[in-house]
């Protein structure tokens, strides 16, 4: 009997695929480690004569940052300028059935955004963590019902694992619940009733948006640029909208840019870079493994809490850390 072997094209473009996944899921991981931190260091920590930013704002911004970002780079494949304006009147303004499906996405997506500010000014980070890990599951629940994922028993261990692990890993210690209830002027502010429920739905308009939009952009040649600028205008739409809504008293009041500082713009750059990365990582790794990334940086944010502002890890702590990387490990076995 032959045994056929890859040639070494095969070869140079999976190495290549992989190389693509696994820098995706890095760069992914790095930032959702990042993200947490400042906007519930931005939400509750601000100078005295210095108004709180606008939350529907940020998540203005950061769409209209990520579709610019897009543009430029759509701008830079096309080589000329006019192939670039008849790229957008042919796959964008004149795709209405396409942008028209970019809807349900966007509108979650931008519903999300929203909502996760609404999470961390309501409850403490480690228990915003521990909660939205329930996207994983949702994700993959969608991922079977939505796209036909087969899942084998093992890797719904692996899953059931991932969220034991994460838990434990959240779950604080005396130090720290005695050091974040220290300031009793922000728990007092606090709704952890609000805040728990926009985490959970949340999970569900992510879960639900992520693998929706893994079936739209798996389908055809259509580029991440092209896919992303049907998903921002849209999303620019929404957020604009959900702006003038809620908020609109407010921004006549007091600008569109009050209680803006640096901490803020990282905090919008961040999550529009989150969008770009959560696009790559579900083109090149899937819904699945982008939450076990995002479960990843979650130990690498635990470890800066820790370390950086004083906290030691608990027992729980390291045993959960175990837990989380053996239940990734497991979920990659082929």
């Amino acid at each position: 009997m032959k045994t056929l072997l890859p040639t070494p094209s095969t070869s140079r473009v999976n190495k290549t695929s992989n190389v693509k996944k696994y820098l995706s899921l890095c760069f992914l991981t790095i930032q959702s480690s990042t993200l947490v931190l400042m906007l519930r260091y931005s939400r509750v920590v601000h100078q005295p004569e210095q108004p709180m930013y606008i939350a529907s704002t940020a998540v203005f911004f950061a769409e209209l940052i990520k579709t610019i970002v897009c543009l430029l780079f759509l701008f830079k494949n096309s080589g000329k300028t006019s192939i670039f304006f008849d790229t957008l009147s042919e796959e964008v303004f004149g795709n209405w059935p396409e942008l028209k499906r970019m809807m349900v996405p966007s509108g979650l997506y931008a519903l999300q955004n929203n909502l996760l500010f609404l999470a961390l000014s309501n409850l403490e980070a480690a228990t915003f963590q521990i909660s939205y890990q329930l996207k994983i599951l949702s994700t993959a629940l969608f991922s079977v019902m939505l796209l036909g994922t087969q899942l084998s028993r093992n890797r719904w261990l692996s899953l059931i694992l991932l969220m034991v692990g994460v838990i434990l890993v959240q779950l604080p210690s005396n130090s720290e619940a005695s050091t974040m209830n220290e300031d009793e002027s922000i728990t007092n502010l606090q709704n952890p009733l609000i805040g728990f429920g926009a985490v959970i739905a949340a999970c569900l308009s992510s879960g639900f948006a992520g693998c929706y939009f893994e079936k739209i952009i798996k389908k055809g040649g259509t580029s991440m640029w092209i896919r992303n600028i049907q998903l921002g205008i849209p999303a620019l739409v929404f957020s604009t909208v959900a702006m003038i809504i809620s908020d609109g008293r407010a921004i006549m009041q007091g600008g569109i840019l009050q209680g803006y500082d640096t901490l803020t713009w990282l905090v919008v750059i961040n999550q529009a870079l989150s969008g770009l990365l959560v696009a790559l990582v579900v083109k090149y790794a899937g819904n699945i493994l982008k939450g076990f990334a995002n479960s990843l940086s979650i130990i690498i944010s635990s470890l800066i809490s820790f370390y950086v502002f004083g906290f030691q890890p608990s027992s729980q702590f390291t045993v959960g850390a175990f837990i989380v990387i053996a239940a990734t490990l497991f979920y990659s076995r082929p």
